[in-house]
């Protein structure tokens, strides 16, 4: 099918006002090819009043259920708030003036204070007394370590919800302009899906919230400076998380690049002071941290991705990464690693190819960012706490949605089975069900039925990865074309 190239007078709702002068240049091009259906190089009409009403219905019942689930949960759950308590003593220890990377001076004052049952104190002293994260997490979360308890988890709590929902409500709008009702329906099937947020406090919440934040900042051009520190602090408390969203921004170019040299200077601003804080009370606290990351991750730890992890009483397998899928096949770190690091590396460099020959636009960012959201949780560790990071593909989806109807049911339909099959409750069910229905089936068809049934989440990412990256390769060779 030979190439088309149309010119339609529509303006760019990400430009400025000002900038709206010559209605030659606020033309909108589209070009359809026989790869992917038309697909807007610059963003279309908005939707009308009714549709952005519905869409906005859609994400408030999404929030509504969501803290619902979240708070029933959380005073139900014998975990509620575990991963809080982990950086909460952990701060709290910074700030007594002891070793934070050290188990047992970290378990002589989680014993030592809190009013909890000692019962309870031991069945989660095995995550409490772990300090797996950088010293700039322990230094943020100080502030709330230094009120009692029950003070700190209802702000902490607060100020994750509060977050996550605008981060949530940011993505919707990015998607407004061309399908809000799409969009609605998309976060507000993420949103249900991420109780374990509330339920554990983990700080991953707050570490994609603001990272989400920042992207909607540099996207739309607005409140820059304020998502340069959003996202210098998701940076500081964890990089593995919002690193490949800021490498993005790095690799494109243009001002995409100012936002990430700043956001870089920023998180060594905020995670210096931390880290001379933390070396003044140990001077050997990397190799102490070292030994906890591997502690953690050993045959039966609580981050070990082979069989052993599975807990259908705890959300089924909590880790998400390629590993925790392969090691079914053969339980052997020697194996199921390397392999993880293959299938995702050479996407990865796939992924930056396409990145390195791009320019940085707002209409090719959602793309990029959708299909590295879903990459980079496959080859290196992430739990289910991470899974809100996919938020980021309602922009993608929306901008794929008006145009072909192909195209647009499949990335609807990728994203919003991602969606479902990644909600935190039926990666529970799925967990509980399929344990007698694998127990009965030794042989390959058995491994690859436990991995389907027990562990879909890598399945699933890696799906939703090679869809959104086959998007963005054709996107930005529509791209260049114009650019011609």
């Amino acid at each position: 099918m030979p190439n088309r190239i149309e010119v339609v007078g529509r303006p760019d709702p990400y430009r400025p006002e000002s900038a709206r002068k010559d209605p030659e240049v606020d033309a909108v091009v589209i070009a359809t090819h026989h790869d992917l259906n038309p697909i807007p190089v610059e963003k279309g009409r908005p939707g009308s009043s009714a549709s952005q009403i519905k869409g906005l219905l859609l994400v408030s019942l999404g929030a509504f259920l969501l803290l619902v689930l979240g708070f029933t949960f959380q005073r139900s759950s014998v975990v509620a708030m575990a991963d809080f308590k982990q950086v909460f003593y952990g701060a709290r220890c910074l700030l007594a003036g002891c070793d934070l990377y050290s188990e047992v001076q970290l378990q002589r004052l989680y014993f030592a204070e809190g009013d909890e049952p000692l019962q309870l104190k031991l069945k989660l002293a095995r995550n409490i007394i772990y300090s797996p994260y950088p010293p700039a997490t322990y230094m943020l979360v100080a502030p709330f370590a230094a009120l009692p308890w029950r003070v700190a988890s209802v702000l902490w709590t607060t100020l994750t919800c509060a977050a996550f929902l605008l981060a949530a409500f940011l993505m919707w709008e990015l998607g407004s302009q061309l399908a809000p009702v799409v969009s609605g329906v998309l976060v507000f099937l993420f949103l249900i899906g991420q109780e374990l947020l509330i339920e554990v406090g983990n700080p991953a919440g707050l570490v994609i919230a603001l990272c989400l934040i920042a992207v909607w900042c540099f996207l739309r051009k607005k409140f820059e400076l304020a998502g340069v520190l959003c996202l210098a602090v998701s940076l500081a408390i964890k990089p593995h998380e919002s690193g490949p969203v800021w490498f993005y921004f790095l690799l494109a170019g243009g001002v995409g690049r100012k936002r990430a040299v700043q956001t870089l200077l920023y998180t060594v601003a905020i995670s210096l002071p931390a880290i001379v804080w933390v070396h003044h009370l140990n001077p050997d606290w990397v190799p102490e941290l070292r030994h906890v990351l591997a502690a953690t991750s050993v045959r039966g730890g609580f981050n070990d991705p082979g069989p052993t992890a599975l807990d259908p009483r705890f959300h089924g397998a909590i880790l998400v990464s390629l590993q925790s899928a392969i090691s079914l096949i053969r339980d052997d770190a020697q194996f199921y690693n390397p392999l993880s690091y293959l299938i995702g590396g050479l996407l990865l460099v796939l992924w930056i190819m396409i990145g390195a020959r791009s320019r940085f636009s707002p209409p090719l960012a959602p793309f990029a960012l959708a299909s590295i959201a879903a990459l980079s949780m496959l080859p290196v560790y992430h739990r289910q706490h991470d899974l809100g990071l996919l938020l980021l593909t309602v922009p993608a989806c929306a901008l794929l949605w008006p145009r072909g109807k192909w195209i647009g049911r499949c990335a609807l339909f990728v994203t919003a089975g991602a969606a479902i099959l990644l909600n935190n409750l039926i990666l529970q069910f799925l967990a509980i069900v399929s344990v007698p229905i694998c127990g009965a089936t030794g042989d390959f068809s058995g491994q690859v039925l436990a991995i389907l049934l027990t562990r879909p989440a890598p399945i699933v990412l890696l799906a939703l990865a090679l869809f959104y990256l086959w998007a963005y390769s054709g996107q930005a060779r529509l791209v260049r074309r114009q650019t011609l």
